[in-house]
């Protein structure tokens, strides 16, 4: 198996008894954090373990970072380690929400230089739907050793985003809900509006009326439509929280656009210090 971006229900059926596969779920609420969880408890894809996005994808939150800080590197590979990837994994992560959340461990294992890890397309749901097999009990996991190395150019800090932005060297790139880019509506952070001068692509674009992603050349003309001239090695994509902005990332380097990177405390970390436009 070598999947790098996406993987189809098919194919993920036919290679459940695969030895280097590691299957996560990563279903998550962010209005009901332990709901996920308990969706996993009680029915799951065969041998799936649980990635947490709280707890499992993020590190603790202080008063100077967004709603889901990225972990130490060190405490991420321990995290893998623990549900049984080592360096020769072949990693699937599914959800139920397009893949908004699946997209997080994604980029996070890219970030420690791991590139066989793929998302389910169309995800819990289409595997459902298909009648595949589903399991009811928790897998027992064999640890394995991850060796890692943190590539942090895949991503920036507040300061280096007010600092690119102002030199015009990236464009930042919203995945959020226009009604929330525009200020018209914020039901998760305290304050309302985007950073000025980003512009919004709402991650669902890139996904068909089933939940699955479009094709690799539709995406790819959606994007040179949208960026016009820039090259997407001066993308930088955000979120509320660095995670659904992960979906854009997934999105472009599953269209040939590689390169584009992440700031991951996006508009919840931006509002603790700096002014909001929309």
């Amino acid at each position: 198996m070598q999947y790098t971006t996406l993987i189809d229900t098919q194919s993920l059926h036919e290679n459940l008894d695969a030895d280097d596969l590691v299957i996560i779920d990563c279903r998550f609420d962010l209005m009901h954090p332990g709901a996920g969880e308990q969706e996993w408890k009680d029915s799951h894809i065969p041998g799936s373990g649980y990635a947490h996005l709280d707890r499992d994808l993020s590190a603790p939150v202080t008063s100077t970072v967004g709603r889901h800080p990225l972990p130490r590197p060190e405490t991420f590979a321990k995290t893998l380690e623990s549900r049984g990837i080592g360096n020769q994994s072949q990693v699937v992560a599914y959800d139920a929400s397009g893949g908004a959340y699946a997209v997080r461990l994604w980029w996070m294992m890219r970030w420690l230089d791991h590139h066989r890890v793929a998302v389910l397309d169309g995800g819990w749901q289409k595997w459902i739907a298909e009648n595949r097999p589903v399991d009811h009990t928790e897998p027992v996991v064999q640890p394995r050793h991850f060796d890692y190395h943190a590539d942090d150019d895949q991503w920036f800090t507040t300061p280096e985003i007010k600092t690119e932005l102002a030199n015009g060297y990236i464009i930042l790139v919203d995945a959020r809900t226009t009604e929330r880019f525009q200020g018209i509506e914020e039901p998760i952070d305290p304050v309302a509006g985007h950073v000025p001068g980003a512009v919004n692509y709402p991650y669902q674009q890139n996904l068909d009326d089933d939940g699955c992603f479009l094709s690799p050349d539709e995406l790819k003309k959606r994007y040179k439509d949208f960026l016009g001239n820039i090259d997407q090695h001066h993308v930088v994509h955000m979120c509320g929280s660095g995670v659904t902005a992960c979906h854009n990332l997934l999105a472009m380097e599953h269209a040939g656009l590689s390169g584009s990177r992440l700031y991951p405390g996006s508009w919840s970390e931006w509002i603790r210090t700096e002014k909001p436009a929309g």
